[in-house]
C-alpha cells in the first residue's frame, strides 16, 4: 500500500508534461534557426538575406549593396585645400590740412570716424595694408602740422587707421623724408606704437628691408619701394628732391628710374632671401608712375614685366593719386604669372578737380585691392583669387567744419543714400565716381579673374584636387 502510494506521487500530470514538451520543441526550433542563419552567413556575404514568401516555389535572395568607406582627403592621396590667406591693400592716405582740422577734438585729434564705412571690409581680410603718405614728425621744436608740399600730420592718423582695421602702413614714399631723418624715424616710432607694422623705411640698418608674414600658415613675403634719385652713394638717395643725410643711410628702399638694373639686382636678392625665409608668395608695393595719369607709363610696364620674370606674385602701385588699370602678366619663359594693379588711387585726400586744376574727378577715387592665396595638402601655395572694391572720398560741410569719410562703392548695397546718409547730390557724385573707376578697371579685372578661374580649374584637374572646401 505504501509502495503504490509512493508511485502515484511520482507521476507527472498530463498538462504539465504537454507544457514541458512544447517548450522543449520551441527551444529546439529556435536553436536550429540560429544555427541555420549562422551557416548561411558563411556562404552569403555583404549582408545578403533570404526571403521565402508564401506561395513561392523558391526563396528570393536579396543581395545588399557593398558599403564603400567614404573617401575623405585625410585617408586618400587626394590633394585638398588646407588654408587661405587674404590681404587687402588700400591706396594713398593723404593728410591735407582740411583733413587734419577735421579730426580736431577738445582733447587732441581723432580720425577714426574717417574709416566708419570701410572698417567692416578692411577687418574681413586676414591682413590689411594702407599707404601713409605723410610724416608724423610731431610739433616739438616749433614744428606745425602741415599739408602739401611738406606733410606732417597728428599721430592720431595712425591710431585711426588701426581702429579702422589696418595692420600695416607703408612708410616709404616720396613724402617720407619731408621732415628729414628725425621726421622719418619718429613716423616709424608712432606707427609701431599704434600696433601697426611698417614697410618701406627702417629705424636701423639691422632691420630687414622686407617682411615675411605668416597668415594662417601661409607665408607671404612683402617689400616696398619708392622712386627717388640715387647719385654716387647708394645709401643716401634723394627723395622728392630732398637729399638724405648720413643718419638715414641704408634706411630707405629707393629705386632710381635712371638705374633700373640696380633695382632689379636688389629685388632679385630680396626675393631670394624671402624665399629662403620660407615665403610662399611675394608681394611688391611700389610708389611710381605719373601723378594724375590714369594710364601707366611704359616704364611702369617694363618694371612690372621684370618683376614678373623675377617671380613676384602681386604688384600694388601708388603715387599717381588716381586709379590705374589692373592686368595679368606672364613671365618671359611662360612659367609665372603676376597680377599688377598699377595704381590704387587716393584712399583719403582733399584733392578735388576744382582745387588741383583737373578736368575730371579721378583724384576723388580709390580702390581696396583684395587677393587670396590658398595652400594645399601637397605643400603648394597658389594665387586663388583677386577682387577690387572702388572707394570714394565723401566730404560733408565746408570750411573748418568739413568732415571726410571713405565710402565703399559696393554695388551689393541696395541703397547708398540710406546706408551712407547721402544727399541727392552726394549720391549722384558717388555714382559718378563708381562709373569712372569701373571704366578703368572692369575689363582688366574680368580678364584677370577669368584667367585665374581657368587656371584653378586646370590645376584641380591635373592634381586631382579635392574641392570640397577648406580642410
Amino acid at each position: 500500500m505504501s509502495n503504490e502510494r509512493r508511485r502515484k506521487k511520482r507521476r507527472i500530470h498530463p498538462v504539465i508534461r504537454f507544457l514541458f514538451s512544447t517548450a522543449a520543441i520551441a527551444l529546439l526550433l529556435y536553436l536550429s534557426g540560429f544555427a541555420f542563419r549562422y551557416c548561411l552567413g558563411l556562404f552569403i556575404t555583404n549582408e545578403d538575406y533570404v526571403v521565402q514568401l508564401p506561395g513561392q516555389d523558391s526563396p528570393i535572395v536579396q543581395v545588399m549593396p557593398e558599403k564603400e568607406e567614404a573617401e575623405t582627403p585625410e585617408n586618400s592621396d587626394t590633394v585638398f585645400q588646407t588654408g587661405q590667406a587674404t590681404i587687402l591693400t588700400a591706396g594713398d592716405l593723404m593728410t591735407h590740412l582740411p583733413i587734419v582740422r577735421s579730426g580736431k577734438t577738445s582733447g587732441g585729434y581723432n580720425f577714426g570716424y574717417i574709416f566708419e564705412y570701410v572698417k567692416s571690409y578692411v577687418s574681413k581680410a586676414d591682413y590689411a595694408v594702407v599707404n601713409l603718405e605723410t610724416t608724423l614728425s610731431g610739433t616739438s621744436g616749433g614744428k606745425e602740422y602741415t599739408g602739401y608740399p611738406k606733410f606732417n600730420a597728428p599721430d592720431a592718423i595712425a591710431s585711426g587707421a588701426a581702429s579702422g582695421g589696418f595692420d600695416m602702413m607703408l612708410t616709404g614714399n616720396n613724402h617720407c623724408y619731408d621732415y628729414g631723418t628725425s621726421g622719418m624715424l619718429r613716423t616709424l616710432e608712432v606707427v609701431r606704437a599704434a600696433g601697426l607694422d611698417t614697410l618701406g623705411t627702417n629705424a636701423a640698418v639691422e632691420e630687414s628691408k622686407y617682411v615675411v608674414k605668416d597668415l594662417n600658415g601661409i607665408k607671404i613675403g612683402m617689400i616696398s619701394y619708392t622712386y627717388g634719385e640715387i647719385a654716387a652713394d647708394r645709401n643716401t638717395p634723394q627723395v622728392n628732391g630732398i637729399q638724405t643725410d648720413n643718419k638715414a643711410a641704408g634706411l630707405l628702399n629707393v629705386f632710381d628710374y635712371g638705374n633700373l638694373d640696380m633695382f632689379y639686382g636688389e629685388m632679385e636678392n630680396h626675393i631670394s632671401a624671402m624665399r629662403a625665409a620660407g615665403a610662399d608668395a611675394i608681394v611688391l608695393y611700389i610708389h611710381w608712375g605719373d601723378e594724375y595719369s590714369v594710364k601707366p607709363t611704359n616704364t611702369q610696364k617694363a618694371i612690372a614685366q621684370r618683376m614678373c620674370d623675377l617671380g613676384v606674385d602681386i604688384i600694388a602701385g601708388s603715387h599717381p593719386h588716381v586709379v590705374q588699370p589692373i592686368e595679368l602678366l606672364t613671365s618671359a619663359d611662360g612659367s609665372h604669372r603676376t597680377v599688377c594693379l598699377y595704381s590704387l588711387g587716393n584712399y583719403l585726400s582733399n584733392q578735388r578737380a576744382t582745387n588741383i586744376g583737373l578736368t575730371t574727378g579721378h583724384s576723388e577715387d580709390g580702390l581696396m585691392f583684395s587677393f587670396t592665396f590658398a595652400e594645399y595638402s601637397n605643400g603648394e601655395v597658389y594665387l586663388e583669387s583677386v577682387d577690387l572694391m572702388p572707394t570714394w572720398v565723401l566730404i560733408r560741410g565746408s570750411g573748418d567744419s568739413r568732415t571726410y569719410h571713405i565710402l565703399p562703392l559696393d554695388e551689393s548695397v541696395a541703397d547708398w543714400k540710406e546706408a551712407y546718409n547721402l544727399s541727392s547730390s552726394q549720391l549722384k557724385e558717388a555714382k559718378a565716381s563708381l562709373e569712372r573707376t569701373k571704366a578703368l578697371i572692369d575689363s582688366g579685372l574680368a580678364s584677370v579673374q577669368s584667367a585665374l578661374n581657368q587656371q584653378n580649374i586646370e590645376r584641380n584637374e591635373a592634381l586631382g584636387i579635392f574641392t570640397g572646401g577648406v580642410g
